[in-house]
């Protein structure tokens, strides 16, 4: 009676068996292996040995020189790592199949295969960022990294990679529907993940701004939310995808569907400041990608004077103590930065060293702080359009910042400086 053939393979053994470790390349193991069972003669080993050191002087030549010994060793090893990734990635880790693709093509063939693998790798998309495309002179150095890498490494990368690529598709796709050009997204350094939560969001909340070509700014956003905040609409229990959606870009648009979901009801709750929600520098306006348009800011600007009481004064402008103190800083960084001064009782400043900053908190944590003062300041001196978003800037501050500002357990300061780094002006002594 005869056993069917079962092909051995280089793949991991079964979770808790004990097993010899062969550390060998797997080119080596599929030659032992062909040469052990007859499937690679004389002939074929005579051809590799000749194969193998123009091989080895071509791409020491090609990543140095092949006039010296050190770059004509790292080329052997580069050449057989490349032959190993292939054969592993061609055949599943099959030692019969690898044995008999070295049979029936040559070494220097399996070498470029790998090579061919890693320059497609390099040239996918090392990021879902737009603006951060790679660069063609980059394929050398890359390449001379990944051809000594192993092919559980190259297989991890090629995942991480295709998801990017993915991702920039459905990015893409959504942006055409709406008329956007790439070159804006480049030019913003959108994310492709920001572009397809954009683009899921507004299918939500104004279906129909597809089939107008509107990619939203931020004030044309303002305007649908408020609207949509004033007739109550509730947030879906579900999103609907675009219509006509590449098949194999859905998954890339169906996994920030649950981002989306989860926004949704914060920006349709009128309780929830929505200025605050949309400012620049905040994290819930970093997960999507809106249009900066300052035509647009400065039409809305005008309309709400236009849309004032004849009785009513419009506003007023910044004081004389606000222009002198911010200087033109007036960046939400900076704001906020002047604002904490206030409220902490010392020098007015729109930008702190690590050193005021430690003695800042300090000081708040010994003798507290008033954030009522920074209001004041504001109400007394800030130009009078912008009083309302700032004071719902610091609000907002204010509630995420005080726990972490007076705790108790944070003895070296490591959280609050932290804070600071993030949301105020701090740099380094």
């Amino acid at each position: 009676m005869t056993l069917p053939h079962t092909p051995p393979t280089d793949s991991p053994a079964t979770p808790g068996a004990l097993q010899l470790h062969d550390a060998r390349p797997f080119f080596d193991k599929a030659l032992a292996y062909g040469v052990a069972h007859g499937i690679i003669g004389a002939d074929r080993l005579a051809a590799i040995h000749t194969d193998a050191p123009k091989g080895m002087v071509q791409i020491a030549r090609y990543f140095g020189s092949e006039f010296l010994r050190p770059e004509l060793e790292k080329a052997r090893d580069r050449m057989v790592n490349l032959v190993s990734l292939y054969l592993l990635d061609t055949t599943g880790g099959d030692l019969h199949e690898a044995a008999v693709s070295l049979r029936d093509n040559s070494f220097l063939s399996r070498s470029k295969g790998g090579s061919d693998m890693l320059k497609r790798l390099i040239a996918m998309p090392e990021s879902s960022n737009f603006g951060m495309a790679g660069f063609a002179d980059a394929e050398t150095p890359l390449l001379a990294v990944w051809s000594l890498r192993s092919h559980a490494d190259y297989r991890a990368e090629l995942a991480r990679r295709t998801q990017m690529a993915t991702a920039i598709g459905a990015a893409r796709w959504l942006a055409q529907q709406y008329e956007l050009d790439e070159d804006e997204l480049e030019a913003a350094g959108a994310d492709a993940e920001a572009v397809i939560r954009t683009g899921l969001l507004m299918q939500a909340l104004a279906p129909r701004a597809v089939d107008l070509g509107e990619w939203p700014n931020a004030v044309g956003f303002e305007k649908i939310v408020t609207a949509l905040r004033k007739k109550k609409v509730a947030a879906p229990a579900t999103l609907r995808l675009p219509a006509g959606l590449p098949a194999d870009l859905r998954g890339a648009v169906e996994a920030q569907c649950a981002t989306v979901l989860s926004d949704l009801p914060k920006l349709l709750d009128a309780a929830t400041p929505l200025r605050n929600l949309l400012r620049p520098t905040g994290t819930f306006r970093a997960r999507y990608f809106l249009l900066d348009d300052p035509l647009a800011e400065v039409d809305e600007y005008h309309r709400s004077l236009d849309a004032l009481d004849a009785d009513e004064e419009p506003p007023q402008p910044a004081s004389k103590t606000w222009t002198k103190t911010v200087q033109g800083n007036d960046d939400e960084h900076s704001l906020l930065t002047l604002f904490l001064c206030l409220a902490a009782g010392v020098p007015k400043k729109t930008l702190l060293t690590e050193k005021t900053a430690a003695s800042l908190v300090r000081k708040v944590r010994k003798s507290g702080w008033q954030p009522a003062l920074a209001a004041d300041f504001i109400g007394s001196h800030a130009p009078g359009v912008h009083r309302q978003d700032y004071n719902t800037l610091w609000t907002s501050f204010v509630q995420d910042a005080e726990k972490t500002l007076l705790s108790d357990m944070d003895y070296q300061m490591h959280d609050a400086l932290a804070l600071l780094r993030r949301e105020c002006n701090v740099v380094g002594d």
